[in-house]
């Protein structure tokens, strides 16, 4: 571990970028250049001593997980974060891991979005990172691990996953997901992750097994769903799914479908976290 360098490097990325790129507000009287040490303490999820002992080059060797968490709160590049996992003396993710790590690019663009709810996926359905408004649309998505972390595992399940659709939609989602999935198996038909969480699933789920025999395949551009939030109701959402390239990763970004449903929303923005519902944050399904 290069204490030095990996403290240097970090006041560096620090200074280096503006509130407004991650969703902060800016103002002239700010004498801090770039973010503060409590911002980026927030946005990592971390505490702001530790923060502070890592840029004084006095803290013990990060682990993975938070040095992962400090890439994305500083909107690090591919390159950087592996520069980041060198001076602390860790090999840098694996591709599988990697894959698990959002996209610079697509931070940056959740961040840009603001009050539009928005999250970043794996082409498994995980989710990578949220923007505010979508953690009070859909709660924290983030905390999920092992198969849980996949949102196709959850739907067919866990019985709650489902219930934040009316019923009459919950066959026409169940459906895409499958037909999605067979997408990317067809795409990634080597990969041992994929062909084991497929596995798992007709181990698990009957209803899967009956969809996963028809065959069907499609890959999500554009959706539209009902979701029944426990605070402000009746939710009506035109979905919109980006990709990269590569098809790795999807920005999928959420835009209220009528005037009610705009209106609620904009509620949901004003009432804020307070008293948010624990057992909502898995109750949303892509």
């Amino acid at each position: 571990m290069e204490r030095e360098q990996l403290a240097d490097f970090l006041r560096r990325r620090r200074e280096a970028i503006r509130p407004a790129e991650v969703g902060l507000a800016d103002s002239p009287r700010r004498r801090t250049s770039g973010l503060r040490r409590e911002e980026v303490a927030m946005l990592a999820g971390m505490s702001v001593d530790y923060v502070v002992r890592l840029e004084q080059g006095r803290s013990s060797q990060p682990s993975t997980q938070l040095l992962g968490a400090l890439a994305r709160a500083l909107r690090l590049s591919d390159d950087e974060r592996d520069h980041l996992f060198h001076l602390a003396g860790h090999h840098p993710p694996p591709a599988d891991e990697v894959a698990r790590l959002a996209r610079a690019g697509l931070v940056r663009m959740l961040d840009l979005l603001g009050e539009t709810p928005a999250v970043v996926l794996s082409d498994l359905g995980e989710v990578l990172a949220q923007n505010r408004v979508s953690l009070l649309m859909m709660g924290d998505h983030t905390r999920h691990t092992g198969d849980r972390r996949y949102m196709v595992y959850r739907w067919f399940n866990d019985p709650a996953a489902r219930g934040v659709h009316p019923p009459e939609e919950q066959e026409h989602q169940a459906r895409q997901m499958v037909a999605d999935l067979r997408a990317v198996a067809g795409r990634r038909s080597s990969d041992p992750v994929v062909t084991g969480l497929v596995e798992r699933l007709r181990e698990t789920s009957a209803h899967f097994r009956r969809l996963w025999a028809e065959h069907e395949v499609a890959v999500r551009r554009a959706n539209r769903k009902t979701l029944l939030h426990p605070r402000v109701g009746r939710l009506v959402m035109n979905c919109e799914t980006l990709v990269t390239p590569d098809l790795g990763q999807q920005l999928l970004v959420f835009t209220p479908a009528d005037a009610e449903t705009r209106e609620r929303l904009e509620l949901l923005r004003v009432l804020g976290t307070e008293e948010f519902p624990s057992e909502v944050s898995g109750r949303l399904e892509r």
